[in-house]
């Protein structure tokens, strides 16, 4: 009786404190339905009483180019940092190089740099080479944020991956790039979904790297498509909760599914046989 009533006492605290830090989402979800006139009202309403739907409208006539662009931008930098992460990750977890673990230190400290610093030094960068305001340079801004913690993925994943499958793969006459590509990245599924989708989040949500290097581009991102509605004397509120309401759907879709990898590619080479 004592453990049945102890197990309902969690699941109501865990309950209460899941509704608390999902509140946000909802209440961006009210907003998103509330015409512009009852935005000050006071008290605000806790349900849309008498829901528009003339934010959702603003999204599908302004904001498409943006998530198209943002859409364009997350799976650029997903690609660049899987080809420059896992053989880096496979090199310091199975080839040992001299100096691997002063690397696996940089890669962590660079892990601790604001992103406004890292902004202000990749706009002298790319004004010197032609790069600001174009979608490329934002993948390449973005890639410098996920590839050092995609490194760390890998490597801890990799390390983990009996080296009895690499010998044998050798023996077979695969060299190294051969074992790299046909045995060990098929093995390592759940190391390169946790990295693409963490990369993809990342990218998808920039506004530093976005309004600092994209400021005037033809091609901006839904951060800086959301950014537009708010002005000094205008500020339509439900039209910016739409377009999040909207923009966050394919993160949520995208962290549903891939869940089960996630934690599994997270966990990865913590514990050692």
């Amino acid at each position: 009786m004592k453990s049945r009533t102890g197990k309902r006492r969690y699941t109501v605290i865990g309950v209460l404190l899941t509704a608390v830090m999902l509140f946000p989402v909802y209440w961006m979800l009210n907003v998103s339905l509330t015409p512009q006139q009852d935005m000050r009202k006071t008290p605000p309403d806790l349900l849309p009483l008498h829901p528009t739907f003339e934010g959702y409208r603003a999204v599908l006539n302004d904001q498409l180019p943006y998530l198209g662009t943002s859409l364009l931008i997350g799976l650029g930098t997903v690609a660049l940092t899987l080809v420059l992460a896992a053989p880096a990750g496979f090199a310091l977890a199975k080839l040992r190089p001299v100096g691997g673990g002063t690397l696996g230190l940089v890669l962590l400290v660079a892990q601790m740099i604001p992103g406004i610093v890292m902004a202000m030094g990749f706009y002298g960068i790319f004004l010197d080479y032609g790069l600001l305001n174009s979608w490329w340079g934002l993948i390449v801004a973005d890639s410098t944020i996920a590839v050092p913690f995609g490194v760390m993925i890998f490597t801890a994943f990799m390390s983990g991956i009996p080296g009895e499958l690499i010998s044998a793969a050798r023996i077979d006459g695969a060299g190294t790039w051969r074992t790299f590509r046909s045995v060990v990245l098929p093995v390592s599924r759940n190391a390169i979904v946790t990295v693409s989708l963490f990369s993809f989040l990342w990218a998808w949500s920039d506004f530093v790297f976005a309004n600092t290097l994209d400021g005037g581009g033809d091609l901006r991102p839904i951060t800086l498509g959301i950014y537009k509605y708010i002005g000094n004397n205008n500020q339509e509120w439900n039209a910016i909760m739409a377009t999040a309401v909207v923009a966050s759907i394919p993160a949520a879709v995208l962290l549903v599914l891939a869940q089960r990898y996630v934690a599994a590619g997270v966990t990865a080479g913590a514990v050692k046989d």
